[in-house]
């Protein structure tokens, strides 16, 4: 059977080169700020300088309190946890559906996590996060997975009725919001990432929000510089006396990443801006597609699209597998469309079914966790396709939208015979 897709050897919608949404954006401004940073200072002990500069700004972008930088996302979390004083058999309820870096610190900390399945856009369910708890249930963690607000709002309604903590993981939603409000100031404490293609980036790096003083204070101790805490933490403080040593534990932000993110941090609400009207219009193309669930977002969330999440239904173009979709939409020219490998449903992880070869001194009664206990965080990691939309090239995106609609109008050519 003829065919006239790519991969067939017929001609590509686009003819592009990778990257086709580079990110983060790279100018002249961004250039001379981290060159000159190179210049001032490539180390810097406390609050002092560019790394100030950022936490100021951050503060303020997210009507928070207190930002502390840290040098990944995954050391923003472990500060966070430490801060809550997680330890030994607390049950922290953690998405079945993450980065497997949402849960790794609580096995440094002795933490158990309680791993509980997604709602219909891949986010914690608040179902059955009320039926997880327990009374050894100390903290709720929910990630807001591609840059789409988790129900964030009932989350938290239930952290209070039942007096734990509730941190968000916001490292795919930076400048996402609900009525406004913005992600990472719903609960008692955040922690982003600025890795890689974040919507923030920094290249390397994290952050920790809370407008708590004490969690504050616990955040310095866990990871921070002697003289930040020192001249942070009162002097009546209990915990003033550890203010040299803290825990022992170097997090701090490098400057030429905190440079970096400063100058990214003053645009993220335009481009942001920008990229949410491509992705709904890319969104309203693709929904009349057979074989594509685009995301139904309720229309209070501003997500941030880290990247849009499209559902394969391989039962609607006859079988056919995700990987060929993907093949088939990259030899047309879609090259930043994925079937992202991770993050993957936890439970699938070695990691989370025997942690003691890692972890020898784990308590007794460690969970185990098996695939196939979580089946929707399970069929959407298996059926997802990630798309990366532009926040500025429109054209782009109606390429990728004429790529989709010639595929599935021509799928049946990329099924074997029978």
């Amino acid at each position: 059977m003829s065919s006239p897709l790519a991969i067939h050897g017929g001609p590509p919608v686009l003819r592009t080169m990778a990257p086709q949404v580079p990110w983060p954006p790279i100018d002249i401004n961004t250039a001379v700020a981290v060159t000159a940073q190179l210049y001032n200072a490539v180390s810097l002990p406390g609050r002092t300088g560019v790394v100030a500069e950022l936490e100021i700004r951050l503060a303020e972008f997210f009507g928070v309190r207190h930002a502390v930088v840290t040098s990944s996302g995954t050391a923003a979390l472990h500060s966070a946890y430490a801060a809550l004083g997680l330890a030994d058999g607390d049950e922290v309820i953690v998405p079945a559906y993450t980065s497997h870096a949402t849960a790794t610190p609580l096995l440094h900390l002795r933490a158990k996590p309680v791993l509980v399945d997604c709602d219909e856009l891949g986010n914690l369910d608040p179902e059955r996060v009320r039926a997880a708890i327990t009374p050894f249930t100390k903290a709720i963690v929910a990630t807001h997975m591609w840059g789409v607000p988790a129900r964030i709002e009932a989350l938290a309604d239930l952290a209070r009725q039942h007096g734990i903590a509730l941190v968000e993981d916001g490292s795919h939603a930076h400048g996402a919001a609900i009525g406004g409000q913005r992600i990472g100031t719903f609960g008692s404490i955040a922690a982003f990432s600025t890795g890689g293609s974040k919507p923030l980036s920094g290249g390397e790096g994290g952050f920790v929000l809370t407008d708590d003083d004490d969690l504050y204070y616990r955040v310095l101790l866990h990871g921070q510089d002697g003289s930040r805490c020192r001249s942070e933490i009162p002097i009546d403080h209990p915990l003033r006396r550890y203010a040299l040593t803290g825990t022992g534990l170097a997090h701090r932000m490098h400057p030429l990443a905190a440079a970096l993110t400063l100058g990214q941090l003053g645009e993220l609400d335009r481009r942001l801006g920008g990229r949410r009207q491509i992705a709904a219009r890319v969104i309203t193309e693709l929904r009349e597609l057979p074989g594509i669930s685009v995301p139904e977002v309720p229309g209070r969330y501003a997500p941030s699209w880290y990247a849009v999440p499209l559902l394969h239904r391989p039962e609607e173009l006859g079988g056919l597998p995700v990987d060929a979709l993907v093949a088939a939409l990259r030899a047309e020219g879609c090259l930043e469309v994925d079937h992202p490998r991770a993050p993957r449903p936890l439970n699938e992880h070695p990691l989370f079914d025997a942690p003691n070869r890692l972890f020898p001194n784990l308590p007794e009664g460690w969970p185990r966790y098996r695939p196939g206990q979580y089946p929707r965080a399970e069929r959407r990691h298996r059926n997802t396709l990630t798309l990366k939309v532009p926040h500025n090239d429109p054209e782009l995106a109606d390429g990728y939208i004429r790529a989709f609609r010639k595929v599935i109008t021509h799928h049946r050519t990329l099924i074997g015979p029978d």
